[in-house]
């Protein structure tokens, strides 16, 4: 085994919690991962391989469905519309750029690489 990038997610107790292996993503399209608490997190690497984690949920329609979202940039902000009403959100602050009262929750995310690991055995939770 070499060493592998992991993407981890910053979690409300402080800890890292490790949902990928990055090999596994694709920039410009999402993957839906489950976190220990039972949420969900759609993660997203943009064209220069930059990782972001926001909730998969989308509050407009309640639907766990941004992981499938098209993703874009909007005045220099990598974003991702929702499948279903095409609310988009920025993924770097969560914040709905259609209506700036919406947000979902952005998470902090880091690379990591770790020793004795292959990607695969890093693959998300759900999809």
């Amino acid at each position: 085994m070499t060493a592998s990038e992991t993407l981890e997610v910053l979690l409300g107790d402080g800890t890292w919690f490790p949902v990928c292996g990055v090999s596994t993503l694709t920039p410009g399209r999402g993957v839906a991962a489950l976190l220990p608490d039972g949420r969900q997190v759609a993660l997203f690497l943009d064209r220069s391989g930059a990782p972001y984690a926001v909730s998969n949920r989308d509050p407009f329609s309640g639907a766990y469905v941004l992981s499938r979202g098209l993703t874009g940039t909007h005045e220099g902000r990598f974003f991702v519309a929702s499948p279903l009403l095409k609310q988009r959100f920025e993924l770097a602050t969560g914040r709905c750029l259609d209506d700036e009262e919406v947000a979902v929750q952005a998470y902090e995310v880091r690379v990591r690489a770790v020793a004795g690991v292959r990607d695969e055995e890093l693959v998300p939770a759900t999809t």
